[in-house]
């Protein structure tokens, strides 16, 4: 990690000071972020929501190191992440984040267990230990049942259960979704945001999710808005 003297608090899990974002297209800049400024409080299971263009998605790819700022600091857990290699950024998001993507992002070609054990391959964990994270991963998620069916054999609520315990078989601190039940009907994608909901409430992950759908946000703890880049609403961060 970049050493420096740490400005989170220790409630704070994430933090983003005087964050700026732009694009290079031709000759034009496109500015996503302008000195954006955000915190992330442990434990917390925030909604972000917003119309197409707004950066929702940007700001979550920088909150997973999957994107970096032009400017400003990204502080995860009281150390400075906007600063790490690629190398180093690979290895922080393999210890402690989890991802959830709207189309479930599974290898079609791989069971439920393989494709639940791919984050654990970043580890040094032993076949033997692999084995029992995949176990508890999938029974968490209720299908144990399923490790052996591929994608095709399952239904997309199933498929995006699996997405779930792929996100937390290496038991991350932060899971973020991004539209994790944008391609679910009303009663699955509630199935799915209830499941969410208790990895919140029963073993503490903090949640970052991105959603259009007003009735997914309901399961959040705190919903923030973003319009242009900026946070709009009273009390929003």
């Amino acid at each position: 990690m970049t050493e420096g003297t740490t400005n989170t608090t220790d409630e704070n899990l994430f933090q983003l000071t005087n964050v700026n974002k732009r694009f290079t297209k031709g000759r034009e800049s496109i500015t996503i972020f302008d000195d954006l400024n955000m915190s992330i409080k442990k434990g917390e299971f925030l909604a972000i929501m917003g119309p197409s263009g707004s950066g929702k998605t940007t700001l979550l790819n920088m909150l997973g190191g999957v994107d970096q700022p032009t400017n400003g600091e990204v502080w995860f857990d009281g150390a400075r992440i906007d600063k790490l290699s690629e190398n180093g950024l690979a290895k922080w998001r393999a210890a402690n984040i989890g991802f959830i993507f709207q189309f479930y992002n599974l290898m079609p070609m791989l069971s439920a267990a393989r494709n639940v054990e791919l984050p654990l391959l970043l580890t040094n964990l032993g076949k033997k230990r692999r084995k029992q994270s995949i176990d508890a991963a999938l029974e968490l998620v209720g299908l144990k049942d399923r490790a052996g069916h591929k994608p095709k054999e399952m239904s997309g609520g199933q498929q995006q259960r699996v997405a779930v315990a792929r996100a937390i078989v290496s038991d991350p601190k932060m899971l973020l979704c991004d539209e994790p039940t944008g391609d679910l009907d009303r009663a699955t994608a509630d199935e799915i945001l209830t499941m969410l909901q208790e990895l919140n409430r029963e073993y503490g992950k903090t949640i970052v999710m991105v959603t259009h759908d007003p009735e997914a946000a309901k399961y959040a703890t705190k919903t923030v808005h973003l319009d242009k880049g900026e946070f709009v609403e009273k009390g929003s961060v």
